[in-house]
């Protein structure tokens, strides 16, 4: 198989940059011009003796300052990291040539790039292909196995594949080049009837379409979903291994949320384009990939979710393919006054569609004994909290199967039995359902306290509310600027070095300070009037009164115009969002 190396140093001098493979034997030397930005493979001997200054960036072993990096655990041998931190090392010798704007820019441009690089949840492996399911593996040809881990990888997941793109042009650079994927992976090593067996979760998000909660929703028109994800559970015992593969993404037609400052902005589905277009190349795209498809929405079928969900269900039946399978599910009314049991229920109701698709399986000999042929695609509006409980659920009853076929249970024993398990199984999808939502609305996960315990809670719902009470504010007032932060990181946006404009530059409407200010005053008058009372109680009403309908119409006025008054994308994307 065809690796990356595991590790190098990093040189830099005025003129260049030298990359030193520092793997044992290697002798390969990755120069890169600061000025032209040539990349050329040459030897150790033509690194200068003397370099200006040395960074030791290693992929192995401990950093100076600090972890570089943290191993998360050993996938069929081969070790699976995650990078904690980054440096963002400048092409250019100076900067002085920039004027005042352009400085001040590119301290926002580089802000970015650190915002999107301190998102917990990268993750590598320097001699395996992360960003394939074992099924896919196993299907592949010896010449896709002898290919480079960035020829190979699928570009849906990687993540740095902008970055990448000069390398990616040079095959004889590849070595040097490492895909990294976006998501969550955790692996356990774990003890079932004194049966040791390796647990893994990976979830991997697709970079087409990425974005924030409310700025990126439903699909672009290469049929890209927005927050897509690719959760792989897998199960290794004594050579023998086995996977199962769920998938969510947003509902794959043209619709939008626009944050207003209200608490939930109403969605609105759009009038002006075919759905059916971009609905046909998403599912054409999913049903080559993964076979038949199980569309579970979890959304309300009342109030503004209601249109989202008769929408989805009448493209589905228009699209009239026997490979789709759509079942609608009203978690929130099926589940309300805390009646979580009736999840069961959506359990029971696609269990025999879940046998039909099993799951990936080899032997611990190397035969293949089953192979997945669909898969169950989830949900809701966020495709985070509703959806990450169903996964759960349906990845339980896979591993049930598994485990007993592999030896690990009994017959008769359930997993939920299983105390010791039972609770890093839990706690697991917990935290992949916080990574995928800190990555996407930048909060951690709704509805963890059923995951993780299996029952809703007071304490939980109380955990909720103060998670939607942040997911508020940064939707409202910080998005805009992790929205841009995304699309610089990958490319969306392309930086103008010429001394033009950028969207940076654009100026925010009068109404963005001058009423905000106007109420606050008003409202502090309205406060003080009351604090000090006037000389007989009809003037100290008439202050009152008069202070607090001027900042009662200034608040109407700009829950009004609320989308002035939120942070939004400045960024020009190829595409836009919605």
């Amino acid at each position: 198989m065809a690796t990356a190396y595991e590790r190098y140093n990093l040189h830099t001098t005025p003129e260049k940059f030298y990359i030193e493979a520092c793997d044992e034997g290697a002798d390969a030397v990755l120069a890169i011009d600061r000025v032209s930005n040539e990349m050329t493979l040459t030897g150790k001997k033509d690194v200068p003796p003397l370099c200006g200054h040395q960074a030791c960036v290693r992929h192995h072993g401990d950093h100076p300052h600090g972890s570089r990096k943290r191993n998360v655990g050993s996938l069929l041998g081969h070790s699976v990291w995650k990078a904690v931190d980054f440096d963002v090392i400048s092409y250019k010798k100076t900067v002085l040539h920039l004027s005042e704007i352009q400085s001040q820019e590119n301290k926002t441009f580089l802000s970015m790039i650190n915002n999107v690089l301190t998102t917990d949840g990268f993750y590598f492996c320097t001699d395996y292909d992360l960003t394939h399911t074992l099924q896919r593996l196993s299907n592949t040809s010896p010449d896709f196995q002898e290919m480079s881990l960035l020829e190979r990888a699928d570009q849906r997941f990687v993540w740095n594949g902008n970055l990448l793109r000069e390398l990616a042009a040079q095959p004889e650079l590849h070595k040097f080049a490492l895909p990294v994927v976006h998501g969550f992976i955790v692996m356990k090593p774990c003890r079932i009837n004194g049966k040791i067996f390796e647990w893994i979760l990976i979830s991997r998000r697709s970079c087409f379409r990425a974005g924030v909660r409310y700025y990126v929703r439903g699909i672009d028109s290469e049929g890209h979903a927005a927050n897509f994800v690719e959760t792989e559970q897998i199960v290794l015992y004594e050579g023998a291994k086995a996977s199962f593969i769920q998938t969510r993404g947003s509902m794959p037609f043209y619709w939008s949320q626009r944050p207003n400052l209200k608490y939930k902005p109403k969605p609105i589905i759009s009038k002006t384009t075919n759905h059916m277009d971009g609905f046909q190349r998403h599912f054409d795209s999913q049903l080559l990939i993964y076979g038949k498809q199980t569309l579970l929405n979890l959304v309300n079928q009342k109030g503004s979710e209601k249109p989202l969900e008769q929408a989805f269900d009448k493209m589905v039946s228009g699209m009239n393919n026997g490979m789709l399978n759509y079942v609608a599910f009203d978690f929130h009314k099926e589940c309300s006054a805390m009646r979580w049991e009736r999840l069961q229920i959506l359990v029971d109701l696609v269990a025999e569609t879940q046998d039909e698709y099993s799951y990936f399986m080899v032997t611990s000999e190397g035969k293949t004994v089953a192979q997945q042929r669909g898969v169950f695609r989830s949900n809701c509006m966020d495709c985070l909290d509703r959806t990450n409980v169903i996964q759960s659920l349906l990845a339980r009853r896979s591993l049930q199967s598994q485990l007993q076929r592999m030896g690990v249970l009994n017959v008769g024993q359930r997993i939920e039995e299983q105390a010791e398990f039972e609770k890093i199984y839990k706690n697991a999808w917990a935290d992949n359902a916080n990574a995928c939502a800190v990555q996407y609305a930048g909060t951690g996960a709704l509805k963890t306290d059923f995951t993780r315990t299996g029952k809703r809670t007071r304490l939980g719902l109380l955990m909720d509310g103060w998670n939607s009470m942040i997911r508020y504010y940064k939707n409202n007032f910080s998005d805009g600027f992790r929205q841009d932060s995304i699309d610089l990181f990958l490319g969306n946006f392309a930086v103008d070095e010429s001394d033009g404009p950028t969207p940076l530059r654009v100026q925010k409407d009068w109404k963005f300070l001058t009423l905000p200010i106007v109420m606050l005053v008003a409202f502090s008058m309205c406060i003080v009037c009351l604090l000090m009372a006037g000389d007989t109680w009809t003037e100290t009403l008439a202050y009152v009164m008069f202070w607090g309908a001027a900042s009662a119409i200034t608040a109407t006025i700009i829950l009004f115009n609320g989308q002035d008054f939120v942070d939004s994308p400045k960024l020009v994307h190829k595409e836009k969002l919605d």
